[in-house]
């Protein structure tokens, strides 16, 4: 019975041990991601919160999917009473910290994409300056969201 015990806390801890080193190798993770479909040829936005478990900047340099011809990083703001969109080259997350593409904020612009669904899974790559590639899946889900 003891031996039993003994082998049983072994396996527990290597599990603990073994669960730690995967958070460890992935630095950044994605959660939340969906593109609201709109009617039509219209561009779709995609919207997703990246997690920077590392005391490094992260730095989000491509975002690219063969559901689209082009995905860009774009950032909405008001200016002089006026709402403008414009595309940026990449966005940082800080260390041990957050960064989301939200509606009305940053978000990803996708053109030219092929026949989408509701509730669909959309297979997407997220691109980072230091070679790290992070494949998520992007929930598609109606305008009204």
């Amino acid at each position: 019975m003891r031996n039993h015990r003994a082998l049983s806390r072994l396996f527990i801890v290597l599990g603990l041990l073994l669960a730690g080193s995967a958070m460890a190798a992935e630095p950044v993770t994605a959660s939340g991601a969906w593109i609201r479909l709109l009617p039509g040829d219209l561009p779709l936005a995609g919207y997703v919160t990246l997690h920077n478990h590392t005391d490094k900047p992260a730095k989000l340099i491509g975002v690219k999917s063969a559901a689209f011809k082009r995905i860009e990083m774009h950032h909405s703001m008001t200016m002089s009473g006026m709402d403008k969109m414009m595309p940026v080259n990449s966005v940082t997350v800080p260390p041990n910290g957050e960064f989301s593409f939200s509606p009305g904020g940053y978000h990803l612009m996708m053109w030219r994409r092929v026949e989408l669904h509701f509730a669909q899974q959309v297979p997407v790559t997220l691109e980072f300056a230091d070679g790290t590639q992070i494949n998520t899946q992007f929930t598609v889900k109606g305008p009204a969201q």
